[in-house]
């Protein structure tokens, strides 16, 4: 702990920085609070979505065998072949406690329904509207487990800073206080013992 001059100013300015991290101890464990509440839920939300994911890949594979069973590989591969690209994805921020969680949406185009105007089959277009969905269901996934990573840093960082505040600022600063009070004690003993010695020589100069 550094040492810092015993004055009365440097004890005034210590006490008004000891009340600032106080409070901003206490902004910090609120932060804490409601990141790790909302990681909590973004984590439920997430393991939610993954196993509606898995449900969604199983079922899409089944419907590729079912679909292979009424039109074949061949015109499987060649409707796969006319589908055009994917919609694109489109990306908003979401700010929670200066956190910024990524929004990922994927664009609706009229285009799909030209697309299915290509299938020659039910089970192609119920395949093809399975596929769809299971794409949103990763979009979704890729979106909460990103937030979750984000949150964890976060939740990691200030947990570090509410722990410097605890264990080490807040501490020195009280120390620092208790030094400079000692000191000052010291300093007025000091000052009283010598006006008092001072007192005691005026008094005997006055006698003669």
């Amino acid at each position: 702990m550094a040492r810092i001059n015993p004055t009365r100013i440097n004890l005034i300015n210590l006490k008004k920085r000891v009340v600032v991290a106080r409070k901003g101890h206490g902004i910090l464990k609120r932060k804490r609070e409601i990141l790790v509440l909302e990681f909590l839920k973004v984590l439920r939300q997430s393991s939610e979505s993954r196993s509606k994911l898995n449900e969604m890949i199983q079922e899409s594979y089944k419907m590729v065998e079912t679909a292979s069973t009424y039109v074949g590989n061949f015109e499987l591969q060649a409707v796969a072949m006319r589908m055009g690209e994917t919609n694109p994805v489109g990306m908003s921020v979401k700010n929670i406690m200066g956190v910024r969680i990524p929004e990922i949406e994927r664009e609706q185009s009229s285009s799909m329904a030209s697309q299915l105007l290509f299938s020659s089959s039910l089970a192609v277009d119920d395949l093809n509207e399975t596929f769809t969905q299971a794409t949103n269901s990763i979009i979704d996934v890729a979106q909460r487990e990103q937030g979750l990573k984000r949150l964890v840093l976060e939740i990691d960082k200030t947990k570090r800073r509410v722990n410097a505040l605890d264990y080490k600022v807040i501490p020195g600063m009280i120390a620092q206080q208790r030094y400079i009070r000692m000191r000052l004690e010291e300093i007025d003993r000091d000052t009283f013992s010598a006006l008092k010695h001072v007192k005691k020589k005026l008094a005997k100069s006055q006698e003669r």
